[in-house]
């Protein structure tokens, strides 16, 4: 098994990429839709953090946040929000089919990947360059022609407070010279 360690620096900005397991496109379905708007408000109530940046696509979300002071537990948030999205939709949303030993010796559902990826925030650029990826991700995905046409998106309120111009993607390319990713 890998070694695998989180940042966990307290008060830091995190960028997150969450999946559902096996990739079914079923998050922007209106059911799901509420249920995560619920789970979020409901973690947020008992665990606080910003929303700085969010996008849902079918099979998988990239949002940015940034947790309180003293505060680096996301993956109490992540657990939380999975969970309520699981215990909300679970009974139409389950795949019985897809429970193999481990995901029943674990208790979990078909709804979600068992994991999720996050990236600690460095600075300004990194933040911009993260910001830029997640908006833009609906076009890289083939979703939509503009970033403007997808509707579970951030974008919409970054544009209408002139922080992105409304046509803004038009000459963005996710392998331009944005330098994103690891270093």
């Amino acid at each position: 098994m890998s070694d695998y360690r989180r940042a966990k620096e307290a008060g830091g900005t995190y960028f997150f990429t969450v999946a559902t397991y096996r990739r079914q496109p079923i998050l922007c379905a209106e059911d799901v839709r509420n249920a995560l708007r619920d789970g979020i408000n409901h973690a947020r109530h008992n665990h606080p953090f910003t929303i700085d940046a969010w996008v849902l696509l079918p099979d998988h979300l990239h949002c940015i946040w940034t947790l309180p002071e003293g505060d680096a537990d996301f993956s109490l948030r992540w657990a939380m929000i999975k969970r309520f999205v699981t215990k909300t939709c679970g009974a139409t949303r389950q795949r019985n089919e897809w429970m193999g030993e481990s995901k029943k010796r674990r208790h979990e559902s078909t709804i979600w990947q068992r994991r999720f990826w996050e990236h600690q925030i460095r600075d300004s650029h990194d933040l911009e360059r993260h910001m830029d990826y997640l908006h833009y991700n609906p076009v890289k995905h083939n979703l939509v022609s503009r970033v403007s046409d997808w509707p579970w998106s951030t974008f919409h309120s970054y544009a209408r407070q002139s922080i992105y111009p409304q046509d803004w993607g038009r000459d963005y390319s996710v392998n331009a010279a944005h330098d994103y990713g690891e270093r």
